[in-house]
């Protein structure tokens, strides 16, 4: 019996819908919006979690080598990249079903703010990798009053002491 690959019912009924759909979608929130097939062979789902100190985003990525998976962070963008291989007990020709995804993927994140990389972690537990970034600590803005040394107060004329009095 030959192996067909299982599809979603956007890739076997609708591939042109899908496409024009993707590409409207980039074009109107850029790389940064929904992913796309066209990016990998899978994407893993996602879930970004900000904390007080720390933006953490959670990727489930089972069946995967952790040691083989790649995390790059470049200012606020988080992208993983990584394969997941197909067991080798079996031949295609055994198989009468495949509905699990293989293959390389590849995932950026949009983080919601600004972090410091160098000091990030992860973990890889049950097929689920966890990256913890602590924020960026940046300082807020605030109105600060200053005084010039050796400045005089300003004089107001007569006229505009005046003018002050009737209103």
């Amino acid at each position: 019996m030959p192996l067909t690959p299982w599809k979603s019912m956007w890739e076997t009924k609708f591939p042109s819908l899908r496409e024009e759909m993707d590409r409207v979608f980039e074009e109107f929130f850029g790389e940064a919006g929904f992913p796309t097939l066209r990016e990998a062979d899978w994407l893993p789902s996602v879930d970004v979690v900000e904390t007080k100190g720390d933006i953490v985003v959670i990727m489930d990525i089972p069946a995967i080598d952790p040691a083989e998976v790649n995390i790059t962070i470049l200012e606020d963008k988080l992208t993983v990249e990584g394969e997941r291989k197909r067991d080798k007990k079996f031949s295609e020709e055994e198989y009468c079903r495949s509905e699990r995804v293989h293959g390389s993927f590849l995932r950026s994140v949009q983080l919601p703010g600004d972090v410091i990389g160098e000091k990030a972690s992860a973990t890889y537990t049950g097929g689920v990798l966890t990256i913890t970034m602590p924020k960026s600590l940046r300082p807020e803005a605030r109105e600060i009053k200053v005084s010039v040394q050796g400045a005089r107060p300003v004089k107001t004329s007569v006229r505009a002491r005046q003018r002050r009095k009737k209103i």
